[in-house]
């Protein structure tokens, strides 16, 4: 009867350190991929923080629509790194933390299991080890409900706000007009006072000959057929004296 208490008891020994290792290995494993999964997450919220400033900078060089449209997705992504932070947090308080707590849990159930092979009868070591199994299997269970539960939870929300910054942030970017910033962007091209200097740089760029020429032009009609009168006066002249000679020539 006394053996078979024994070898109960170290069965279950063996049961209990076979499950408290497992945990210790796997639920170490976890807590460092989560935690990289959180570092990760933080230099993503950093990159994002670069290119805000960038897209800013950016931004002011640019026509009216397409800078206002730049500065607003900025404002709106932005907004998104600041619920990323708030996702890093609670990952590091919700995950991360609990999971690095059960390193401390192994150690104590190891400890407690020593100590009750070493102090207890078989009999009663036996019971106390039923006990201690079952109180730890219902824990882990629970822990890891909890510990995933709290993901998913923290995951959904942070991905809910973005669909609403990103959505928002879409349709300020589909605003831009483009046909007026084009039109902006051409009149820059040439300035206010483009056609009067165009009109002095031709006017200088002309012969003496050519000014000359203008210049009797933009005197206007009424000089024009002054000069026409001129020369039919001149012509008129000419044919009376061509008479007159003619005249004098038969007389």
């Amino acid at each position: 009867m006394l053996r078979r208490s024994l070898e109960n008891r170290d069965a279950q020994t063996r049961q209990l350190q076979d499950a408290v290792t497992n945990v210790e290995k796997h639920f170490g494993e976890l807590c460092q991929i989560f935690a990289a999964y959180v570092r990760k997450t933080a230099r993503l919220r950093d990159k994002a923080d670069l290119l805000v400033n960038e897209i800013n900078v950016y931004a002011s060089t640019e026509t009216p629509k397409l800078k206002q449209g730049l500065k607003t997705f900025a404002d709106e992504f932005a907004k998104l790194q600041d619920y990323r932070q708030a996702e890093v947090e609670r990952l590091e308080a919700k995950v991360v933390e609990p999971l690095k707590a059960y390193g401390t849990i192994v150690k104590m159930k190891r400890a407690e299991t020593e100590l009750q092979r070493a102090t207890m009868d078989a009999a009663r070591t036996t019971r106390h080890l039923e006990e201690t199994i079952d109180s730890f299997e219902k824990q882990k269970i629970k822990d890891i409900k909890t510990i995933f539960s709290e993901f998913i939870t923290i995951e959904m929300l942070f991905h809910g706000k973005a669909l609403e910054v990103y959505t928002a942030a879409y349709q300020n970017i589909q605003k831009i007009d483009e046909e007026e910033d084009l039109e902006v962007f051409r009149n820059s091209l040439y300035p206010p006072d483009y056609s009067s200097r165009l009109d002095i740089v031709r006017a200088n760029s002309k012969s003496p000959l050519q000014r000359s020429l203008s210049a009797k032009c933009v005197s206007g009609t009424g000089q024009v057929s002054t000069c026409r009168l001129r020369k039919d006066q001149q012509i008129e002249d000419d044919e009376e004296d061509e008479d007159l000679d003619v005249t004098e020539e038969e007389n």
